[in-house]
């Protein structure tokens, strides 16, 4: 079928450069990845990909009560003698991860 319509989008510059270069290494021209992405979509007869908001929240520390934060730091604490840990740029490359950082 010969491509005759345009489609207009306007995104973040930085989005936009971050997804052509992943495109670019997989040898994918963006027009032929928007492509698949509305192929998928008839395919799925929607978004064909789960869209939800995280299921966890990040603690708000300025929102607690002494009680609350002393809870709190109690777990962290209860966690490092259980031997419970992670490095911390594990922990930090989770946290982007999960809430979209």
């Amino acid at each position: 079928m010969a491509k005759t319509a345009n489609l207009y989008a306007r995104i973040e510059p930085e989005l936009k450069e971050q997804a052509e270069t992943i495109l670019a290494a997989l040898g994918i021209p963006a027009s032929n990845a928007i492509t698949m992405f509305y192929k998928q979509i008839i395919l799925q007869r929607g978004i064909p990909f789960e869209m939800k908001l995280p299921e966890r929240k990040p603690v708000d520390m300025n929102a607690l009560s002494q009680e609350q934060l002393n809870t709190e730091l109690q777990k962290g604490y209860d966690d490092v003698l259980a031997g419970r840990t992670k490095p911390a740029d594990q922990v930090f490359a989770a946290i982007r991860r999960d809430y979209g950082l």
